[in-house]
């Protein structure tokens, strides 16, 4: 009895206020639906069971056809202010040319291969007083608090630690080398590309999808934790208008105020104004910075980001002090923008593949929970397991009518999210299309 129950798994696709969807797994096979712990499992598949067919796919397909209802049926509507904050679930696995976005322990293990293997990082970790281990006594993958505490070492302890042998020539590494060469590491992994319409198909569809809005209602805003460029290359493909802080004019310098702007049609035969608003623009807001961002004297310019070094890039790496770099420019605008949407009368926000690791944006996210009244929050995220009781705000979840929580990857999430026809601009876009291709 005791193995049997251990085979058995209750996966966690959605939880909200009064409705947790679970997926049962017995074996290899699944068994049952449930709501809690009552089975929700529908008669017509009760009916094949008792008919002996094998009805595992369709019960797994019916779990996940609830599941998409229910947070369907939050995002079909037309919210008055939409916004997207995405972390690295939107850029894991998409890129071209062996180069694919990756997890922070993705680049730790990177890391142990910059620094010539794990012994070298051994070493590091050491001499930066990094203790944290697991259950077989190996380092924990957390690259965030091992930088952060090689950024407070670095000047105490400024001898060679070991050395490395390529092509015979020795390289000495020191702490501050060490941190150099990551950062590095870290911005050449993060600039991935997606110029094929296959590769770039998912980030085009969600911005397709996000942007079909009323024109009468606030441009939708795109956060995102990323430093890669992914939804600005979907963007050029699909020919979207950004407004990104920059200027539209050549060099892209940064300031604030660009955000205010809108893009508009000067045509007075119109006669509500909401008509003359250009379709498929959206507002895009990087808070940890980018890889194409460069700081030169006192402006912020968007260049190639081959041509920028880590000492001049903007990108706030990881490490546990990013809440003081946040109140450096432009990241102060974009942190300031972020707690400002927040606070708006009927808000949702949808957290996309985002941890809550930073401590500086949960908190803009609680007190939105707790002092907005109209404020919604969606987290979608995915694990194999499902959704854990351990994840933030599970209880909470549970607790309020405004939180939903979503068991689904960046890809499922897409192709499930309501595609709004009534406010489709496909026709002007081809449109405009057509005319810039006539050019």
């Amino acid at each position: 009895m005791k193995k049997q129950e251990e085979k058995t798994k209750n996966i966690c696709l959605l939880k909200k206020d009064g409705f947790t969807l679970y997926l049962v797994k017995e074996g290899d096979s699944f068994t049952d639906i449930k709501n809690g712990d009552i089975s929700i499992l529908p008669e017509e598949l009760i009916a094949k069971r008792k008919n002996g067919d094998n009805i595992s796919a369709d019960i797994e397909n019916y779990a996940h056809k609830l599941k998409r209802q229910e947070y369907g049926k939050k995002l079909n509507y037309q919210v008055e202010n939409l916004l997207f904050l995405t972390g690295a679930g939107s850029s894991y696995l998409f890129g071209e040319n062996g180069k694919k976005g990756k997890l922070m322990c993705n680049l730790w293990d990177d890391a142990v291969v910059l620094l010539g293997g794990k012994q070298n990082m051994d070493v590091f970790c050491e001499k930066v007083k990094y203790s944290d281990k697991d259950e077989k006594n190996e380092y924990k993958k957390n690259l965030e608090k091992v930088l952060s505490l090689a950024e407070k070492a670095k000047d105490y302890i400024t001898e060679t630690i070991f050395t490395t042998e390529k092509e015979n020539e020795n390289t000495e590494w020191n702490i501050a080398y060490v941190i150099t060469e990551i950062k590095k590491m870290i911005k050449e992994n993060c600039n991935l590309q997606i110029t094929s319409s296959e590769s770039s198909s998912v980030h085009e569809k969600f911005l397709n999808k996000i942007t079909k809005r009323k024109s009468s209602i606030a441009r939708v805003k795109l956060f995102t934790l990323n430093y890669d460029t992914l939804f600005e290359q979907a963007a050029r493909k699909g020919n979207y208008t950004i407004i990104d802080g920059f200027s539209f004019s050549i060099p892209r310098i940064f300031s604030g105020r660009h955000f205010d702007y809108d893009i508009v049609i000067r045509d007075g035969s119109r006669i509500k104004n909401e008509d003359n608003f250009v379709p498929r623009v959206f507002h895009l807001y990087k808070p940890h910075g980018s890889v194409d961002w460069e700081k030169r004297g006192n402006n912020v310019y968007q260049n190639r980001a081959e041509e920028i070094s880590v000492e001049n890039s903007l990108m706030i790496f990881p490490q546990e002090n990013k809440y003081e770099h946040s109140y450096e420019q432009p990241f102060f605008e974009m942190m300031t923008r972020f707690q400002a949407a927040l606070r708006m009368k009927n808000t949702t926000l949808v957290v996309i593949g985002f941890s809550f690791g930073d401590k500086h944006i949960l908190s803009m996210i609680n007190e939105a929970l707790e002092q907005n009244p109209s404020f919604q929050l969606i987290i979608v995220n995915y694990r194999d397991t499902g959704i854990m009781e351990s994840d933030m705000f599970y209880k909470e979840t549970g607790e309020r009518g405004n939180m939903m929580m979503v068991n689904e990857t960046f890809t499922e999430f897409v192709d499930a999210y309501p595609n709004i026809k009534i406010y489709d601009q496909s026709d002007e876009y081809r449109l405009v299309k057509i005319v810039n291709e006539g050019n």
